[in-house]
Formats: C-alpha cells, structure tokens, sequence
C-alpha cells in the first residue's frame, strides 16, 4: 500500500496528527503495537490516572467532609475492585472513541510494530510474527516515552513498580513509598492517601514539582501535608530489597545520614524517557541526541532526514499530551504547505493532585535568571467567597508582569479547578494582554476565576479589592 502520510504511534501526539493529515486530504496509516489505540495517556497515564483521582477524591470527601455539609453516611467503605472497574470502562470507553475516529476519518490502521526498511518503506512486524510492508511519501514518528528506570534499583513490577503498576493495585497500600516529588508520583501518591495509605515521598531535589514556579511547590507541600503525606526532599535513594511483602528503601539524606523506609509497595517515578526503541532509526541515518536520547528536528519539527518528522516525547521540550497535540497538529499542516505555529512558551502545564496546579509562562526564578524587572500579584482562594462555599481555600493565584508595560509574563495558580482556570491565563497571553486588561475584564461572581481576576488586579498598583 502506499499513502502519502504514515504515523508511527497512536498516543494523543500521533492520532491527533494522522486525523489532521487525513482532514487535509492526505491519504494517511497509522501504526500502533499494542492493540488499543491512545498510547500511554488513554491506556496507562492520564485517563486512569484521572479516572482514580476522581473517585478517590470523592471518597475522600464523603469520609472528610460530608458531615460539614450536612450529609450523614455510614459503614462507608473503599470497593477497589469497583473502583479498577471504573477506571477500565473509562479506558476502553476513551480507546474506542479514538477507533471511531480513526475509521471516521478513513485513516487506515495497522497493527505491529512500525519500522524504518528505508525511508518512504516502512516494515510492520506483528505480534505473531508475520510481516508487512507499506511505502509512503511522509512518517511522523509519535512514539511517546516510558517510565525512566534507576538501574539501581530493579522493577519487578509487584512491589517496587512504575505509574503503570500503580493504576492496577488490588489493595490500598499500608505504606506506599513514591520516589520522586514530581507530577506522576504526587498524582498516585494522592490516589491512596485519600483512600488510607500512608504516603512517604523520597526527592533528590529539595523542593516537589521542582520545574514550576516555587511557589506552587510550597503550597502543594502544605496542602498534602494535611493528607497525610510524609516529604523526604534532598534525599538520594541507593536501592531498595523487597522481602516477601514488604520493600525497604534506602537513601541517604542531606547531611549524609543513612536513611531506611519500609513499606509495601514502592513507586519509581523519577521521570519518562523517549521511546525510540525497535524504529531503525540506524537504516535511516538517524542519530539520537547524546542527552536525552531523543529524536533531533529542527523549527518544522523535522528530523535529518527530508521528510521524516518526530513530534511529542521522543523530542525535546516538555513530555505533556497537550504539546504533542498541537505538534501533530503543527506537523500535518506543515506538510499540507500551511504556516502553522507552536508558542512552545504557552504551552500550560498541570498537576491534577487537589487542589490542582497549573502553570504557563516564566516563573519567577527564570525572571530572576534572566534579569527581568517584573511586579507580582497574588490572592488566596481563602479569601475567594466561592472556595469558602465548597470548602477548597487552599492555595493561591500568582501573577508576574513586565514592570514596565505590565504585559503578563506568567501565570501560576494552586487551587480548585486550576487546570481549567489556566486556560483564560494562556487566552490571554496569546494576544499579549496586561494584568490591568484582565482585572478590567468582568468575571462572573462567586468563581474561583475571581481569584485570577484580584491577582491581575494585586499586580496593577496593589488594587486587589478582597484582600
């Protein structure tokens, strides 16, 4: 068969690419290993991950704070099996949608793993062994990452597992230890320390989500300290020993002192690697980056080899679905002869713990590095009237704007629906808007969008009005 594109993977990055190449006339394939379509986001990372923390969250709350509302319950209890099976029906539910789009779109899917024979043939190699080939004028490598591994530290996918693992328990954890204090880790460890567990997280850095504005990292600590959450910051794991049903992890901390945790399970999640494994990059002339070991492209996101692309994980710049979305996107249109753009600087990221963090622009340590004058403003969500309603008055909106032309420059919040709440921020910045243009926008009332609102305002001259 021969097609004009060919898309290696089927996660967020490579479907969204293979529908806008087909929306644009392109007669498209798209090749995914596994039997699902979605790739880790919809399978093994965000879709389950925010299917559990749904559901944990509302336990939680029935067993926290129902009472306070004036909601009585009793013999409350955690069904996990119930739970699993609603995060499995999310899962499939979602992969089938992404199936219905592929046929809709009349992409034509293949099953194997894809493989460069040379560079407009490409080999499939199914699970039975039996193999194929396609020629194609174009490929757009969507391969996506996987759990980065400590080689101290050995996976045997029981006890000391991956995020993978961790969406499948068939017990709440007594112990749960998490190594590493960024998004993945404090995302599960949230999971089951609303539903019991103990949770103790092990960071080699002193401070949690470390690559957002330090701000955020503080008050998440704050406020997972509240559910129970034990921080080891500036701890450096050495190994871990797993005896029958228990793991015990060692590490050594800030002041070279000899530290041991024992528990019964232990998450690695230190980070995702790119997944360029089994593409023969070597037949065609491709060459992995020293650092990182990612795919090189240059501003069309194209690799060394005319027309061969890589987009999402397996290339430089934040491993998130959203900007391997827009890369998709960006590419397919690329080919089609469009003038697409990507602001790699407004790409938001989140943390869906609660209360959630999301984040887009400079943070106000890389204002300090890079010499900028900036002005701040902030408001808590304690002194939001909506967060006072539904109980969620952790946490704070920060805004950073050009000292000069008032222009925002980052924005960064820790609350209730931050994740929705960033999008107005990345809006506004997209058309380059000052603090004083949104705190002169009317914003419904009572929302926690207030709070965006009175932190622009806090940045304009300290003009807050709630605080």
């Amino acid at each position: 068969m021969q097609y004009d594109v060919t898309v290696i993977g089927s996660g967020p990055g490579g479907y969204v690419a293979a529908i806008r190449c087909a929306q644009l006339g392109l007669k498209t394939a798209i090749i995914e290993k596994y039997n699902t379509f979605g790739g880790t986001c919809l399978n093994v990372g965000c879709i389950p991950s925010k299917a559990l923390l749904d559901s944990s969250e509302h336990y939680y709350n029935a067993s926290h704070t129902f009472k306070t509302h004036g909601i009585a319950l009793k013999d409350l209890k955690v069904d996990l099996v119930q739970m699993m099976a609603r995060k499995a029906q999310v899962v499939q539910e979602n992969t089938a949608g992404i199936s219905y789009l592929i046929k809709k779109n009349k992409i034509t899917p293949y099953t194997g793993v894809g493989s460069f024979q040379d560079k407009n043939t490409i080999r499939i190699k199914k699970a039975d062994g039996a193999e194929e080939t396609i020629t194609t004028d174009k490929v757009i490598i969507a391969t996506g990452s996987k759990p980065t591994a400590l080689p101290f530290l050995p996976v045997d996918k029981k006890r000391i597992i991956t995020s993978t693992e961790a969406l499948s328990l068939t017990e709440v954890p007594k112990h749960l230890i998490v190594i590493g204090g960024g998004v993945i880790g404090l995302e599960l460890g949230s999971v089951y320390a609303r539903l019991g567990a103990r949770v103790t997280v092990v960071e080699f850095l002193d401070s949690i989500i470390a690559t957002m504005d330090k701000t955020m990292g503080k008050e998440l600590q704050k406020s997972l300290s509240k559910l129970g959450f034990e921080f080891l910051l500036g701890h450096k794991v050495t190994g871990a020993v797993v005896k029958g049903k228990k793991v015990t992890v060692s590490a050594d901390s800030p002041k070279g002192e000899k530290v041991t945790l024992e528990g019964d399970y232990c998450i690695v999640a230190v980070g995702r690697s790119a997944y360029s494994a089994d593409l023969g990059l070597e037949n065609i002339g491709i060459k992995l980056e020293e650092r990182g070991k990612k795919i090189p492209v240059n501003e069309h996101l194209e690799t060394p080899v005319k027309g061969v692309y890589a987009i999402g994980d397996v290339i430089n710049g934040a491993m998130l679905a959203h900007k391997a979305e827009e890369e998709g996107v960006f590419v397919a249109e690329t080919i089609a002869g469009q003038k697409p753009h990507i602001n790699y600087n407004l790409i938001p990221g989140v943390v869906y713990t609660w209360p959630e963090v999301a984040s887009v622009g400079l943070t106000e340590e890389q204002l300090k590095e890079q010499g900028k004058k900036y002005k701040t403003g902030t408001f808590p969500f304690k002194a939001s009237g909506r967060a006072r309603a539904s109980m969620d008055t952790d946490g704070l909106v920060k805004v950073l704007a050009d000292a000069q032309t008032d222009e925002v420059l980052g924005v960064h919040m820790i609350g209730p629906r931050a994740a929705d709440m960033i999008a107005e921020a990345v809006v506004a910045m997209e058309f380059r808007a000052s603090a004083e243009d949104i705190g002169r926008i009317c914003h419904a009332h009572p929302t926690y969008t207030e709070a965006f609102k009175e932190a622009a305002l806090a940045a304009t001259e300290n003009r807050a009005i709630h605080i």
